[in-house]
């Protein structure tokens, strides 16, 4: 089961994204405090995070730059910034993808099962996670 970190303030949005989630097939760890990500992710496994950049202890933008130099792992940017610029930085300093609040519960996790599988792709784990059968273990296809 591929595991997400969720990193968001605003509990109604969290539960809403871990059940989502968590339907789809996802387990979902939630995480409010922005300095406590790096840590968290060193010390667990996690396949994707969902990173929101207005947090509490550290902005979403110094978090992502920091994952990018020392974790390799797909980032996408769940906010409420809109503007071209806050886009425009978010995937410069290394997020995959920028996806505004409010959205479509159901296009968020498509989001992540596009960017796990492409992740999972472009890194051959794709190949070693195949089992006897065929399938893909994580995968709901």
């Amino acid at each position: 089961m591929k595991k997400i970190l969720v990193v968001e303030d605003d509990e109604k949005i969290a539960m809403l994204e871990r059940d989502y989630l968590e339907s789809s097939g996802y387990e979902a760890v939630l995480l409010e405090d922005g300095g406590k990500v790096i840590s968290e992710l060193k010390q667990n496994h996690y396949d994707l995070v969902l990173l929101d950049i207005m947090l509490p202890g550290r902005s979403g933008y110094e978090i992502c730059r920091q994952i990018r130099s020392e974790i390799d792992i797909p980032i996408l940017m769940v906010t409420v910034r809109t503007e071209s610029v806050d886009v425009i930085r978010g995937l410069g300093l290394g997020a995959d993808d920028y996806i505004t609040k409010p959205f479509d519960p159901s296009q968020l996790v498509a989001r992540v099962r596009t960017h796990l599988r492409r992740y999972d792709r472009l890194t051959g784990r794709e190949e070693k996670e195949k089992q006897g059968d065929g399938k893909i273990r994580g995968e709901m296809w």
